[in-house]
């Protein structure tokens, strides 16, 4: 497909009401994608800080994804680099817990359209479990196993559980993350950006 129908899809996903009144707090689809773009980040939903900027993991979560990730906010947020691209796009509201789960209906109706128009040599980093259950195959019982079994997965994926300050118990618990496998993602994102 061309640009021209890329940016047809975009303009489509932004106009989009399909679960309009299951939002407390309104219809705001966020999302970040170019025919280039050959790291393709897919994550949970926009949280409500995200939602009243528009702009994608604009949040203490997504500073911390860049930082794991090794990338500037510019490398970041160049659509030709990097698309972003959640199960939910829009704010879900939020849950006593935290955030509500992404409405189930957004990746079934735009996901396959918007990730047919990125590049098939691309390199997909996996947040969360919504996103795990639906795109890592032979991923293990619990996110933390499938996290843990991160080597298999490269060079097309890297699994990441989400990157929310409410993890940071999960980063206590398992030192190894820090330690072994963000160096490797890191590795992995800077192979990436050299090429292009």
């Amino acid at each position: 497909m061309s640009t021209t129908s890329l940016t047809k899809l975009l303009a489509d996903i932004a106009s989009c009401t399909v679960c309009a009144e299951h939002l407390p707090h309104g219809v705001r689809p966020v999302v970040q994608a170019a025919e280039s773009a050959r790291i393709v980040i897919i994550g949970q939903a926009p949280g409500r800080r995200v939602h009243e900027s528009g702009i994608p993991w604009d949040d203490p979560s997504g500073k911390t994804l860049r930082d794991w990730l090794g990338l500037s906010d510019d490398q970041f947020y160049d659509p030709g680099t990097v698309a972003l691209v959640p199960m939910g796009f829009c704010y879900p509201g939020s849950a006593p817990s935290g955030d509500k789960p992404p409405r189930p209906e957004c990746a079934p109706l735009w996901h396959e359209p918007l990730l047919g128009q990125l590049p098939s040599d691309r390199l997909e980093v996996i947040i969360g479990t919504y996103a795990q259950k639906r795109y890592v195959e032979n991923r293990a019982k619990t996110l933390t196993e499938t996290v843990a079994n991160w080597a298999s997965y490269l060079p097309a994926q890297i699994v990441l559980p989400h990157p929310s300050p409410r993890n940071r118990h999960w980063l206590t618990k398992n030192p190894w993350f820090e330690a072994e496998t963000l160096p490797a993602f890191r590795h992995r994102i800077g192979e990436l950006i050299a090429a292009l």
